[in-house]
């Protein structure tokens, strides 16, 4: 395995991620030296005796605002030349598995989870982040979307599930979503596996997947299926990528 992907998660609640990264498949790909998690806790760069982290907006108006000092001190602790700044805000792009294989390249991520009203603006500024969102909602900080990032790149590790290859038959890999999956009894309350997935037919089984996946894209998620190999403009709905 080469070198591992380091993971900073600058916050001011880490009690939050560490039992999520000890965990599953995120605590394996520690485990086999795939990826390196360091939590950062901002409070730790605070000066006065309450450890303040936000103070009130300029302007007037509702809510806190994250301070600059500690989050530009934290952020030059583990900044290096290969450091990526996450910052996760719903006013980022849009996550998508693209996104998640973008930063799975990466050497060095760091993610800046904000609290209250946002940071303030003097972050985005200095330091440029790559802003990303998980959805259209907005959460009470950012820790559990940067948990989200991070399950869905870490797993993309070479190694980290268990064989080459494994996660590419996923949902989103190939531009659609996955097939049906079953597993032992082939028979159960009266529901029965498809005969051709018993069937010991390997061609006849890539077939019945494809056909499956293109039909459950067009179902549920046609907006994709403009991202599919020969998929034909216009057909099953949309044939714009990523339309909402």
């Amino acid at each position: 395995m080469g070198h591992p992907l380091q993971v900073d998660v600058l916050t001011i609640f880490p009690g939050m991620l560490r039992g999520f990264l000890e965990e599953s498949m995120l605590k394996r790909a520690a485990g086999l030296g795939a990826v390196v998690f360091r939590i950062v806790d901002l409070r730790a760069f605070t000066r006065d005796p309450h450890r303040t982290t936000d103070d009130r907006p300029f302007g007037g108006g509702p809510g806190m605002v994250m301070k600059p000092e500690p989050l530009f001190e934290a952020l030059e602790s583990v900044l290096d030349d290969e450091a990526h700044v996450v910052l996760m805000t719903p006013q980022g792009r849009r996550f998508r598995q693209d996104v998640a294989l973008e930063l799975a390249r990466c050497r060095h991520l760091v993610f800046v989870c904000g609290h209250y009203e946002g940071v303030d603006e003097r972050v985005r500024t200095a330091f440029q982040p790559d802003e990303i969102s998980i959805g259209d909602y907005v959460l009470t900080n950012g820790v559990l979307p940067a948990a989200v990032v991070i399950d869905a790149v870490v797993r993309l590790l070479p190694g980290v599930l268990g064989g080459e290859g494994a996660a590419a038959a996923e949902s989103f890999m190939n531009g659609g979503l996955e097939h049906p999956h079953y597993t032992r009894p082939a028979e159960y309350r009266g529901m029965s596996v498809p005969e051709v997935l018993r069937s010991g037919d390997h061609g006849a089984i890539a077939r019945w997947r494809r056909e499956q996946s293109e039909k459950r894209t067009a179902e549920r998620r046609p907006d994709l299926l403009s991202g599919w190999p020969g998929a034909v403009p216009g057909e099953h709905g949309s044939n714009r990528a990523g339309e909402e």
